[in-house]
């Protein structure tokens, strides 16, 4: 059995349930999330529908003018496969109106300034229906740093974090996600024929066994040699990681207290919770 084969009927109620917990401890019983048609945010809807009921969730698609139609096409499969509310609200207009003051800016930023603009539609859809925004970044992704801060990276919920790309396959096969979202090469949609793999320069299965050696079981350089991983590989991977850590934590606070936020003044029982 593969060192990343999970128990999926068991992580599907343990997600189910985390999401159920999650918002209905603070009061609320709706979510909100970016449904771009791949195969992450697909899972996050089916788990949230089986959560919270698919009356209670809210699924929107946010192409820009470049975005591939099928990744539409395909999110609305998954909304009618989840039986979630859906919408599609078109970013174009935000987004071009911005970089007509910098018509030079590289795809880097453009594909920034799309990501923070449909996280900002979320909750501001989370203000309007009273719902919390569900993140959909898994944690390969997380790990290599690929994503945006305060963008896809953002959210109040995240039930998929810690699950590597190879087991949101698995789950989502568990759950019934659209076979069509499932079998697609994993894209961010950034521009016209980019995919995740090609941008990162290694497939994610491969990435996974790495990182799940690198990361869950803290095996070192040689014990990662003598696993069959190149030091190239090693090294372009453990660069990533540590290059990205400043995208897994909250912004630093200077300490000048004793009880500074994120650091003594932590968790909910500190205040009587």
């Amino acid at each position: 059995m593969s060192l990343l084969a999970i128990n999926t009927p068991l992580v599907r109620r343990i997600l189910v349930g985390f999401l159920r917990d999650e918002i209905w401890k603070v009061g609320a019983s709706k979510a909100v999330l970016g449904l771009s048609g791949g195969i992450d945010s697909a899972l996050v809807c089916h788990l949230a529908a089986e959560a919270l009921g698919p009356q209670n969730v809210y699924a929107i698609c946010m192409p820009y003018k470049s975005s591939n139609p099928e990744s539409e096409a395909h999110a609305r499969l998954v909304a009618e496969a989840s039986g979630v509310h859906f919408s599609v609200i078109q970013i174009t207009p935000m987004v071009d109106a911005y970089f007509e003051q910098f018509p030079d800016a590289d795809p880097m930023r453009r594909g920034n300034k799309m990501a923070r603009e449909r996280m900002t539609i979320l909750f501001d859809h989370s203000a309007l229906l009273g719902g919390l925004v569900l993140g959909t970044s898994n944690k390969t992704e997380l790990l290599l740093g690929y994503g945006t801060l305060y963008g896809d990276m953002a959210s109040a919920l995240n039930p998929i974090g810690d699950l590597y790309k190879t087991q949101v396959w698995q789950l989502s096969e568990e759950v019934g996600v659209p076979r069509p979202v499932i079998e697609k090469q994993p894209s961010a949609d950034l521009w016209a024929g980019q995919t995740d793999e090609q941008e990162l320069g290694f497939s994610y299965r491969e990435v996974d066994q790495l990182l799940f050696k690198m990361v869950d079981q803290r095996a070192t350089p040689q014990e990662l040699a003598a696993a069959g991983f190149s030091p190239e590989f090693v090294s372009t991977v453990y660069s990533k990681v540590q290059n990205s850590h400043f995208k897994r934590r909250l912004p630093v606070i200077a300490k000048l207290s004793n009880r500074t936020i994120d650091r003594d003044f932590r968790y909910s029982r500190d205040w009587g919770k």
